[in-house]
């Protein structure tokens, strides 16, 4: 794939390009997708200039590259405000074997925090070496160091709407400035991506994952690897070794959150959480209805005997507002202030119900994305900022110990 433009600039100065600081500029421009400054990961691959005229060559990993029209633009703009630069000539190409080979390394280096390239490849050959959970790799962000919050949303059963909630809660935090992951691990019953409105799919780069993204949004989920339609049958080590590669083969980036979509219950996905993200934090979604706050009293309880920290309740379809203006309770009142006063943590908020949200999961566009002004969108945008003011939780282990000496 090439594009190629020449965009005419407003003669500022009689001057020849400065060349070491057009590749400064250029370098430093971050693509979209990986976050990462275009010097860093290889895509400039030539940068020349003769008098006022350059030339930028970039070779995207694959052919059909989501953001390529953003990242052109970028880097057109960047190019047109270096002094002396008249006219831009754009070749925009797709790397070689060998240039995604390196590119592969670079970003393994980013996701398990390796200490340099040569560290992230051993074990495989130019760039090939896997880093799954059986020889002790683990995702930068999930790092005793690392500053990311790993948060579970999590319910006793289904249909309470924790997947809209996850959903819009992720856009919430995008839209106030910090950087999301969502990892759908509902790996029987995936919604993730038809509720996130993504358009296309995760981009493999040998054995490197990158994400989808929309509103702002990382995503993965099995809805992405298997058709719409087509069950997930597998025992709980073969949804545990899902869920480890969702996370050690994925280029995340160092997100301030990371949102996991839990199954509803109680099973194997709580237990795989407890074990690969130890830091993880819960929140709890149920309606107000007492039978389903019982429920979500289970795995609340279930996420604490895991040493998991439950941070909070979301009460999912509290009132509906009628025509005439007046709140009807359909499902009960109460059940999510029950809850988050039996489990000795806060009520984060009252979501209504509201056809416009149904709508938006049904049809890919998030009402936090949509409509963000509207009374059930700042419901979200006030969640995601009380949850983001509690901060990280403490997380203590038995078998840490102080030691003299």
């Amino acid at each position: 794939m090439e594009r190629l433009f020449r965009t005419p600039t407003k003669t500022r100065e009689c001057m020849a390009v400065d060349q070491v600081q057009l590749e400064a500029a250029l370098s430093a421009i971050i693509e979209p997708e990986l976050g990462l400054p275009l010097g860093q990961i290889g895509l400039l691959r030539e940068v020349t200039s003769r008098r006022r005229r350059v030339r930028i060559e970039v070779a995207l990993p694959v052919a059909a590259w989501p953001g390529s029209d953003e990242l052109a633009d970028e880097i057109h703009r960047v190019a047109g405000s270096v002094p002396g630069v008249e006219e831009i000539e754009f070749d925009l190409t797709v790397m070689t074997d060998e240039e995604r080979a390196a590119l592969r390394v670079i970003l393994r280096t980013e996701m398990l925090g390796a200490a340099s390239p040569d560290a992230a490849a051993e074990g495989g050959h130019d760039g090939h070496g896997h880093a799954h959970g059986g020889d002790g790799a683990a995702a930068a962000f999930l790092l005793p160091d690392s500053t990311t919050r790993v948060i579970g949303v999590s319910s006793g059963k289904g249909g309470v709407g924790k997947s809209t909630v996850t959903v819009n809660l992720a856009i919430a935090l995008a839209e106030s400035g910090h950087s999301v992951g969502l990892l759908d691990a509902d790996v029987y019953g995936f919604s993730a991506p038809k509720m996130l409105g993504t358009d296309h799919d995760p981009i493999i780069l040998g054995d490197v994952v990158i994400p989808t993204s929309a509103h702002g949004v990382k995503c993965l989920s099995m809805g992405y690897f298997v058709p719409d339609d087509q069950p997930v049958i597998w025992r709980g080590p073969m949804l545990h070794k899902a869920i480890q590669q969702f996370l050690t083969d994925a280029y995340w980036g160092r997100p301030d959150f990371v949102l996991v979509d839990m199954p509803p219950g109680t099973g194997d996905v709580a237990l795989t959480l407890a074990q690969v993200m130890p830091k993880a934090e819960i929140i709890v979604v149920t309606t107000p209805q007492p039978a389903a706050q019982r429920v979500a009293q289970r795995s609340a309880f279930a996420a604490r005997r895991l040493k998991l920290s439950v941070r909070g309740v979301v009460e999912n379809m509290s009132w509906f507002t009628g025509d005439d203006g007046r709140r009807y309770e359909l499902f009960g009142a109460g059940g999510g202030q029950t809850l988050a006063a039996d489990l000795g943590v806060p009520l984060l908020g009252q979501v209504p119900l509201v056809n416009a949200v149904r709508l938006g999961g049904d049809e890919g566009r998030p009402i936090v994305a949509v409509d963000p002004e509207s009374d059930t969108a700042l419901v979200f945008t006030d969640i995601a900022s009380k949850l983001a003011s509690l901060g990280p939780a403490r997380v203590y282990r038995k078998e840490l110990s102080l030691r003299e000496g």
